[in-house]
């Protein structure tokens, strides 16, 4: 019996090239501003229209600033590559939602909440967290801008077949451990390139009882094991999310999409080429420790001692304690914080948001903090201000940024400086990934808040 993956992928192949790739076909296609210049251009020099233009949705995300969206982007680079794609779409006969548009945020945010994404699509964009998507049990992934060309040009992409691996993580949550703390989890167990190769499907009780925000959080991550993408098998928990979404089907359309979606599983005799179990009971809240997703720890837990530990080579070890001046072998609850972000397409959403308020709820911001609160999308925006968590929040000393991609890279004005320490809900602590020189922890909601209200790490089940 085939796998998920398998029924997916096999359903999109319109031809196997010998001893080749597989031309597969492509049911919808993102572009942002960043990947997208150079693709265009190709089509242009060619003399090419986008051969299925009502499959391909645009939106900035990365360069926008989270402030003052009304007036002109002052930095020049931003300004010029938000422009520009508002001027390909235009060209190109591309949906867009543009800056300050009810329907902008980040493309990774918007598509899921706007039923654009669905149960056994591909979907494509020139960004490597498009796995994201994979929570609605699609087979998503991120492409290179020449391959984004190759599908505005066929609405197809030449392919290698992953290899398939199943991860189940059986139990229940304990207190306090979100999806995120799931992730990274799985990020220090596998190590940033132990699923190289393949696609993961994710299974098991945790994520059955899963949310659709957390579900989106986890196969966000999936790129950050290595993995080509990662998703979840669609379920009720799908369908409900779905329901009454805009570009969801409707009426007797609904019905019969239903019934198809309720066939996308694995068989129960489905063979992978790996399978892993995890206990939800060995996971407590984590941050991260280094200079990759996978240099993660338990938030009780020490930095390991050694590098064999940290499945990091030696110097590597080294390096990234030496950048973010801990020690092997430290404690890291108590120490100072000077940025906390919320958002980025892994916790951007309005769970996230709720999450974040449950904490900080009667308590007040640590005055030396700097805290940026970034929502996903206008949509997400709405919602918190509807459930009155924009309350709770000023109450306690926070403000709302506009959406975007804000602090999880360093391509627009919010940049974390030299030197400063951020908890941060993004999905990668490269680096200079927040700006040059700045040091990153990766956290749950949760964690976040509890590092926003003390000013230093904390356990957020001491505040919960």
């Amino acid at each position: 019996m085939n796998t998920l993956f398998d029924k997916i992928w096999d359903k999109h192949v319109v031809q196997q090239i010998q001893d080749g790739p597989t031309q597969l076909y492509i049911d919808r296609l993102y572009c942002h501003e960043v990947t997208s210049p150079q693709a265009f251009e190709g089509m242009r020099e060619r003399g090419l229209k986008c051969f299925r233009p009502q499959q391909i949705f645009c939106m900035p995300d990365h360069n926008t600033p989270t402030h003052d969206q009304d007036k002109p982007i002052e930095d020049p680079v931003s300004k010029k590559q938000v422009d520009m794609l508002a001027k390909n779409a235009a060209d190109f006969g591309l949906t867009h939602y543009g800056m300050m548009s009810k329907d902008n945020g980040i493309i990774h945010v918007v598509g899921p909440e706007k039923g654009l994404s669905l149960p056994g699509m591909t979907i494509v964009c020139g960004d490597s967290h498009t796995s994201t998507h994979g929570a609605m049990g699609a087979v998503a992934f991120g492409i290179g801008t020449s391959e984004v060309e190759m599908v505005m040009a066929s609405q197809c992409i030449l392919q290698q077949k992953p290899k398939s691996m199943r991860i189940s993580i059986n139990g229940t949550l304990g207190k306090g451990v979100t999806a995120k703390d799931v992730a990274l989890y799985l990020m220090a167990r596998l190590t940033t390139s132990g699923a190289t190769g393949y696609f993961v499907e994710y299974a098991g009780d945790v994520i059955a009882a899963m949310s659709m925000e957390g579900r989106l959080t986890l196969c966000n991550l999936s790129i950050e094991m290595g993995a080509r993408g990662g998703f979840i098998a669609p379920d009720e928990t799908t369908f409900n999310y779905i329901k009454g979404k805009e570009y969801a089907p409707k009426g007797e359309a609904w019905d019969k999409a239903v019934a198809e979606w309720k066939t996308l599983k694995s068989g129960d005799d489905a063979v992978f080429d790996k399978e892993l179990v995890f206990d939800a009971a060995d996971i407590e809240p984590r941050i991260t420790y280094g200079t990759n997703p996978g240099m993660g720890i338990g938030i009780t837990q020490p930095i390991p001692a050694n590098a064999q530990m940290a499945h990091s080579p030696e110097q590597g070890f080294e390096k990234a304690l030496s950048y973010m001046g801990f020690k092997a072998g430290q404690k890291l609850l108590g120490t100072k914080v000077d940025y906390v972000f919320l958002g980025a397409c892994t916790n951007g959403r309005i769970e996230d948001f709720r999450a974040f308020a449950s904490i900080v709820k009667g308590r007040k911001k640590a005055q030396d903090v700097i805290a940026w609160l970034v929502p996903g999308s206008w949509a997400v925006d709405r919602q918190i201000r509807e459930e009155g968590l924009d309350a709770v929040l000023a109450e306690a000393g926070f403000e709302i940024r506009q959406p975007g991609c804000s602090a999880c890279l360093a391509m627009n004005d919010d940049k974390i400086p030299a030197g400063k320490l951020s908890v941060s809900t993004s999905n990668r602590n490269f680096e200079g990934r927040q700006g040059p020189g700045a040091r990153t922890i990766l956290a749950s909601p949760l964690v976040a808040a509890a590092a926003a209200v003390t000013g230093v790490i904390t356990d957020p089940r001491t505040l919960l």
